[in-house]
């Protein structure tokens, strides 16, 4: 059933586009993974896999999604727009709830010619529930899905958790006794392997090949053998508790900490941090397997390969943990680029981009037609020269004070934190200011320790910089200066695959 599937699939728009004119894509993307990786300059990391994919082409060394949270930032980044302007501000819900009509950054492919297929999370899934679903998914953007589910979903009773019964939204781990092959991510890569030959021997189309793991989200489920023995438990890093952070850090940046967070001894911190490294490394060799078959199929040369997160994650630093602040450990997220013909080996850029960026450099890689309204700039002059300065900032945001879908909560009205990142500083504003403002000096403070946005001897550097993240606010909005709200209904435009 599936061969017949992906035949029908392949074929369908047969003849729009030779694969010798096109390069095709390859999109891996990590759920909630942070920079604990070798090619980043972790210590302890053992990512051999990603350590060599960032030595093929360009590794983004400040890379920032648009919303630490799985749902907007996925949304961003596959709009290539802002949360502002996609309408998406919160989980369980997909664009075209707001901008109906809007083509995705696949689906553009997609009018273009090319083979657009997906496996695995690209938008919002309940992890682990929807796992072997289509999750909140754009069917849109694909002409085929897999959805395969391991024991990381089926097999949930032995999983230590913080909060009985939870596993997607709290802290949980397991070292599974069961093998890779049992476990999602190591299906991902099996079915990314059965794509990719059939794509090797039908080259009529070019392919937009979406893979996208679950780990190391939370249930932080690998095989216990021989990922979790890569690591001693005794040597995971520990940081201050969140009541140990300095006066000068206003309430709003430490309001992602969970009260369930307080039962956390440091033996439990050891093991959950032990756990989401097997889990960063149980990844690794599935991203290498699906590179491996790649190369094995003599499709490398002609495959753009884009390596990324949907956002970072804290594992205790400034006392927090999981996602949701505008720290950088949360805000900051790994990103790799091999263009073909257009990256050198090795390259690495320091200047701050932003998820938004894929879109429109995508795009412009493979000579595809974009809608007029990608808020991101084009990482092309950045491939070819690491050096290139482009934008030279960052935008994040984060809400505070409301419920799902942008509701707030009883006694409790909603309100955004932004911030702005450049090379040098972090700047961060809570609602306008009115909540507290950040600045941490990464030249001086790369932990981002000392907030010295109430210092007298900063305040010019404050000023700038609170003007410079304004105007970014400003322009994360449509023209109109209006977030599209969540409409009920059908969400589905008329002629959407021939607007």
């Amino acid at each position: 059933m599936r061969r017949t599937l992906f035949s029908l699939v392949l074929l369908a728009f047969a003849g729009f586009a030779s694969a010798a004119d096109k390069p095709n894509v390859l999109f891996l993307i990590s759920d909630d993974l942070n920079h604990y990786l070798g090619c980043y300059g972790d210590p302890r990391a053992k990512t051999p896999h990603l350590d060599a994919l960032a030595e093929r082409g360009v590794r983004f060394d400040k890379a920032y999604c648009a919303f630490p949270l799985c749902g907007p930032s996925r949304n961003s980044m596959l709009t290539g727009l802002y949360p502002n302007s996609s309408g998406i501000l919160a989980n369980s819900q997909i664009f075209r709830q707001t901008i109906p009509s809007h083509l995705s950054l696949s689906q553009a492919f997609r009018l273009d010619g090319y083979f657009a297929a997906r496996i695995g999370k690209l938008y919002h899934y309940n992890v682990p529930n929807s796992i072997g679903t289509n999750g909140h998914d754009d069917p849109g953007s694909w002409e085929l899905e897999l959805n395969p589910a391991g024991v990381d979903r089926l097999e949930l009773d032995d999983v230590f958790t913080l909060t009985p019964g939870q596993y997607g939204g709290t802290l949980s781990w397991l070292a599974s006794p069961k093998s890779d092959e049992h476990h999602t991510d190591a299906k991902l890569a099996a079915d990314a392997e059965w794509v990719l030959e059939r794509c090797a021997k039908d080259k009529s189309r070019p392919f937009f090949l979406a893979v996208g793991f679950y780990r190391p989200h939370t249930p932080y489920v690998a095989p216990k053998e021989p990922w979790f023995g890569l690591y001693d438990p005794a040597e995971m890093p520990l940081f201050p508790t969140v009541d140990q952070n300095p006066p000068e850090v206003p309430a709003a940046a430490l309001a992602s900490y969970k009260k369930d967070q307080d039962q956390l001894t440091d033996d439990l911190r050891r093991q959950c941090v032990h756990a989401y490294y097997a889990s960063i490394s149980f990844m690794d060799a599935q991203v290498g397997r699906v590179v491996a078959a790649l190369d094995r199929l003599g499709l490398a040369e002609n495959t753009i390969l884009v390596f990324t997160s949907d956002h970072g994650y804290h594992m205790g630093e400034h006392g927090l943990w999981q996602k949701q602040s505008l720290f950088e450990g949360s805000a900051r997220v790994p990103l790799m680029i091999v263009a073909p013909g257009v990256t050198n080996a090795g390259g690495v850029a320091a200047t701050p981009v932003s998820h938004v960026d894929l879109y429109p450099t995508l795009a412009e890689l493979a000579g595809v037609k974009t809608p007029e309204n990608l808020q991101g700039q084009s990482l092309v002059p950045i491939l070819k020269y690491p050096s290139a300065k482009g934008r030279g900032w960052a935008l994040t945001q984060v809400a505070r004070g409301g419920g799902g879908g942008g509701k707030a909560k009883a006694g409790g009205k909603r309100f955004f934190g932004y911030s702005l990142r450049t090379e040098r500083w972090r700047y961060t504003e809570w609602d306008e200011g009115a909540k507290g403002a950040e600045l941490y000096d990464h030249g001086n403070d790369p932990g981002e320790l000392a907030n010295l946005a109430g210092k007298p001897e900063h305040a010019v550097t404050v000023a700038e910089l609170s003007g410079q993240l304004r105007e970014a606010v400003k322009g994360s909005f449509p023209p109109d200066g209006i977030t599209p709200p969540i409409k009920e209904g059908p969400l589905w435009a008329p002629n959407l695959l021939n607007p």
